[in-house]
């Protein structure tokens, strides 16, 4: 018996869609007769239809075998078909799942019978790599990419039409009420029934009104996760593929983002916010119109409905069917996202994403009679406190401080003013939580007000109070609703249900009262006092500043962050890169924590430039004080230079006992190798490979770290030299083989000087920083040391990252090795973020220089920079930070240890006191880097507020690199997030 060949399928006549019953042995069959494949049948999962993935003798898979549903006629396969042949056509660097052909180019189908009927059999072309489905975490790049090939699917089908697109689909939002209606009696729980239900009604009757302004085309209408292909080269999820042609029909085109939208929001970690990146980029190749930006969101929460009633459905009239029990936990979660916000916000933050949304910031609205709020209270009675990360009240981490504004509010009113209100829409870092896996809401959506002294409220214009309650007042401001509530006491004079007269008294308070005052439209849902900053364009666009209700003038639109970072691209070069591709903007730091002017705080792991921690009052205060004193060159005579260099030199063995003082890393190392050749009169240099030393001509000359110059080994001066990088992990020689580094360094040296070029220095960083803090094989400086002397040339001990008590047991890195080095350089950790650099060597080598000219650096040793110098050597002693380095650096380092026995992609855990290194392979044993895995781990640490970064010449290996104050606690958050992080990207398997 053939199907209705002509027919197409109309849901609402169908009691039900039961996926066909045939099992792998029936499929194998199926292939065999038909189409003369001898194959191992795998069943593969779906809502309606029946998929097997076919294996060769060899396990090789090699087409896939889809019966379809049997209620499916085959003018409807013919049109899947031929919709898969015009985006594979129209976009070869996508790959589709085309039919396959026979040799005549026929398509490779056949009709077969089933226990519900005749169906349509058809081999399609596998696609090797994997879908995006399951819980893992997807990158803001991954999601970006979906929003990509749905526009390009979108507009290769824009014009496409065949009679098997005329369909009723229970998939297709054009029905989702209805469907709905039909289907929700399956969710058996009485409260998710009525949500399901409210939620449909509410995006329904938005869809409806804009219905005749959304375009219709064909449509694939299934661009989930479930059938989406990730590429094979890419280890992060990134995808390129697209299966499963069976919900192709004609409806709106939005319709087609809508749906990919939704099956994102079960992914471990993703919001409603993790979303826009996709919109984005489907804008970017198929621009929404303002009707389709404004029904996206509603045609989401459409979406997660139908899935949710269809779900139940499925399940309950197909037992058999795994695939759709398993995905019913799925569809409730997406459901619950979807709606996790009112709709009126996330229209308007899909709107912003797409550029539609030039409405400007409400205000109280102007063409209506105001009257003040307050009665007698002038707006120079009122001042405004300042809670951003720009405030002068935030510093000394008073933001951190129970109580904060209250304290703030009460000093100005003690200064004599007579109220004090804070700003709308302004992120107040008060507001602000530490060590938070999400952020936490810290953008106003109204004002809050102190009183000084007895006050009156009343009605700014004309209206009806909607509510009256002790504390709390709420009545209409035109097509707004003025919300008030203050406390302690304060009754209304007016009653629910009142009209008032502009200018009637409402409610009388006492000094001391605080009010808060909110406007919002009258038309919009309740919005709460505080919200997250990935939120508040949407929340703000429902509110207004009530700031002239106050006699105030209005403040600022919500700012747009990346005006300012395409300003800095416009004039900063851009080789001077910043972390990630979007990043936070930080205007404000405080010990361990970096806070963005959205009140975000981040968990700082790499600023090994201020081992002090941010801020440090300490090093404010002795600044400012010198600036208010002296600053000038380093020829002027004075004793804080004296001071500083006595002190550098104490905390150096003889006969290190003569300081440089310069302005940076490079610098130093720069004139180190100048003492170097200089002393010894020989110019050849030797150097580890992948190290970096700096940027000035000869620092770079010596860096051969692949990261900072690609061509650092090709483009070197013949000058210098270098020898294997002596790693421990990943060199040439492993464990106990890296005792060989030496001696092969030795060797070179040796060759150099039979040539008649013997080396007048040897660089390199005491504990291997570039590497991921990596630890010199033992005895290996002591051999290269005492080879470079033996012809005369010097040591050079790089301690820029490693020096000033950051490895915890040693306060110098060479101190690990029992070596002196000739010459040290330091830089970094010594002006706790300050421009300061030095290079420590013996009188005898410093006085050397002299025959190469006179050394001279205008900031290096100023009064201000020495100062600095001192003052961070005090606090370093004081607060006893290289014993904290012990103490937290070892706990940490046991925590990372601890998640390297969970989780295979972590190789080795590097590195000494707060100086660490978590090195990321995709193969334990040959350390293949997982280059790709760091970079996309960095991005969801920093979601969940930790900035850390990648380092080494594969970009794979965590620098730990915080500033000696951090704590137990946040050592804790750290390894917390990390693992969070690595269960989300699917690392969670050792190896």
């Amino acid at each position: 018996m053939q199907p209705n060949e002509y027919r197409t399928i109309d849901f609402f006549t169908e009691d039900a869609l039961p996926a066909p019953r045939v099992a792998p042995a029936e499929a194998e069959r199926i292939a065999a007769e038909h189409f003369g494949i001898t194959a191992r049948a795998q069943a593969l999962g779906s809502q309606q239809d029946a998929n097997f993935l076919l294996h060769a003798d060899d396990g090789t898979p090699t087409a896939v075998l889809k019966i379809a549903n049997p209620a499916f006629s085959a003018t409807e396969i013919d049109a899947q078909d031929a919709a898969a042949d015009l985006i594979a056509s129209t976009h070869p660097e996508l790959r589709i799942a085309t039919v396959l052909r026979r040799p005549d180019g026929s398509p490779r189908r056949t009709t077969v019978d089933t226990e519900t009927g005749p169906a349509v059999a058809r081999l399609l072309r596998y696609l090797p790599g994997g879908t995006l489905s399951g819980p893992r975490h997807l990158s803001p790049t991954a999601v970006a990419a979906m929003g990509t090939i749905v526009g390009k699917v979108s507009t290769a089908l824009h014009g496409f039409r065949h009679p098997g697109l005329d369909r009723v689909l229970q998939w297709d939002p054009q029905h989702a009420d209805r469907v709905v209606v039909k289907l929700a009696g399956h969710i058996d729980e009485p409260d998710r029934r009525a949500a399901v239900q409210n939620a449909t009604a509410e995006a329904w009757a938005h869809v409806h009104k804009l219905a005749a302004a959304l375009p219709s085309q064909a449509v694939h209408l299934d661009l989930t996760d479930d059938n989406l292909i990730r590429r094979t080269d890419n280890r992060p999820p990134m995808p390129d593929g697209v299966i499963d042609f069976g919900d192709v029909t004609t409806s709106w085109a939005v319709g087609e983002l809508a749906v990919a939208l939704s099956s994102l929001l079960h992914h471990d970690g993703l919001e409603p916010h993790h979303l826009l990146p996709a919109v984005r980029a489907f804008h970017a190749v198929r621009p929404l119109s303002r009707a389709e930006a404004e029904a996206l969101w509603p045609l989401v929460v459409l979406r997660a409905a139908v899935l949710v009633a269809s779900g139940r459905q499925q399940a309950a009239v197909d037992e058999d069917n795994a695939y759709a029990k398993a995905a019913l936990d799925r569809e409730w979660r997406i459901f619950e996202q979807a709606t996790s916000l009112p709709l009126p916000v996330m229209i308007r933050l899909v709107r912003d994403a797409t550029g539609v949304a030039d409405v400007p910031a409400r205000t109280a609205q102007a063409d209506a009679p105001v009257h003040p709020l307050l009665r007698g209270l002038a707006a120079g009675d009122i001042t405004l406190l300042d809670l951003s990360t720009d405030a002068e009240s935030m510093d000394l981490g008073a933001w951190m401080d129970a109580g904060t504004e209250d304290r703030l509010a009460a000093s100005a009113l003690a200064d004599g003013a007579a109220a004090v209100a804070t700003r709308h829409a302004r992120a107040q870092l008060t507001r602000t939580q530490v060590l938070s896996a999400v952020s936490t809401a810290t953008v106003p959506t109204g004002i809050d007000l102190w009183l000084g002294r007895d006050a009156v409220l009343q009605a700014p214009a004309a209206g009806r109070v909607l509510a009256a309650a002790p504390g709390r007042i709420e009545l209409t401001y035109g097509p707004q609703v003025l919300s008030l509530s203050f406390a302690p006491g304060g009754r209304p004079m007016v009653g629910t249900g009142a009209t008032v007269q502009a200018g009637e008294e409402i409610a009388h308070l006492g000094s001391g009262a605080m009010v808060h005052v909110a406007l919002r439209a009258a038309d919009g849902p309740a919005v709460p006092r505080l919200v997250r900053p990935e939120y508040a364009a949407g929340w703000l666009a429902l509110t207004a500043d009530p700031a002239p209700l106050l006699g105030l003038p209005a403040g600022s639109d919500h700012p747009r962050e990346r005006d300012l970072l395409d300003r800095r691209d416009a004039v900063f070069a851009t080789v001077q890169g910043h972390y990630y591709a979007n990043p936070p903007r930080i205007e404000r730091g405080w010990r361990h924590h970096l806070l963005s002017t959205e009140g975000r705080a981040y968990l700082d792991i790499v600023n090994n430039v201020t081992p002090l921690g941010h801020a440090h009052p300490r090093v404010e205060q002795a600044v400012s004080r010198q600036l208010r004193r002296l600053n000038t060159n380093s020829r002027f005579h004075y004793s804080s230079v004296v001071e500083f260099t006595e002190r550098l030199a104490e905390l150096l063995p003889e006969p290190l006992d003569t300081v440089f003082l310069v302005n940076s890393g490079s610098e130093a190392v720069d004139l180190g190798l100048r003492l170097a050749i200089g002393a010894s009169g020989q110019h050849d240099v030797v150097a580890l490979r992948e190290a970096y030393h700096g940027w000035t001509y000869a620092s770079d000359a010596v860096s051969t770290s692949l990261q900072d110059n690609p061509n650092a080994l090709a483009t070197r001066p013949s000058w210098v030299h270098t020898v294997d990088s002596p790693n421990a992990y990943r060199g040439r020689h492993r464990g106990t083989d890296a005792v060989r580094y030496g001696p092969e360094a030795v060797a070179v040296m040796d060759e150099l000087a039979a040539t008649g070029r013997p080396a007048g220095a040897f660089i390199g960083e005491t504990y291997y920083g570039n590497a991921g803090g990596v630890a010199l094989p033992d005895g290996y400086l002591a051999g290269v040391y005492a080879a470079v002397r033996r012809r005369g040339g010097l040591a050079v001990a790089d301690e820029i990252q490693v020096g000033y008590g950051r490895l915890g047991h040693w306060f110098w890195g060479f101190e690990q090795q029992g070596v002196v080095p000739d010459i040290v350089c330091v830089a970094k950790a010594m002006g706790n973020g300050h421009p300061l650099g030095a290079v420590i060597t013996s009188k005898e080598v410093a006085d050397r220089y002299s025959e190469q000219g006179y050394f001279f650096s205008s900031t290096g040793g100023s009064p201000v920079s020495s100062i600095v110098g001192l003052t961070v050597l005090d606090t370093l002693r004081d607060e006893d930070l290289q014993g904290n380095a012990v103490r937290v650096g070892t706990h940490l380092k046991r925590r990372l240890e601890s998640l390297a026995d969970r989780y295979g992609i972590i190789g080795a855990v590097h590195g000494s006191g707060l100086y660490l290194g978590l090195e990321l392979v995709r193969d334990r044993t040959t350390l293949e880097p997982a280059t790709e895995e760091t970079a996309e781990l960095c991005d969801r640490m920093l979601d969940l507020g930790v900035i850390v970064q990648p380092t080494g010449d594969h970009l794979n290996i965590l620098k730990i690199k915080p500033p000696l104050c951090i704590d137990s606690t946040a050592a804790d958050f750290f390894a917390d997030m990390l693992d969070l992080a690595l269960s989300q990207l699917d690392h969670g398997h050792t190896g």
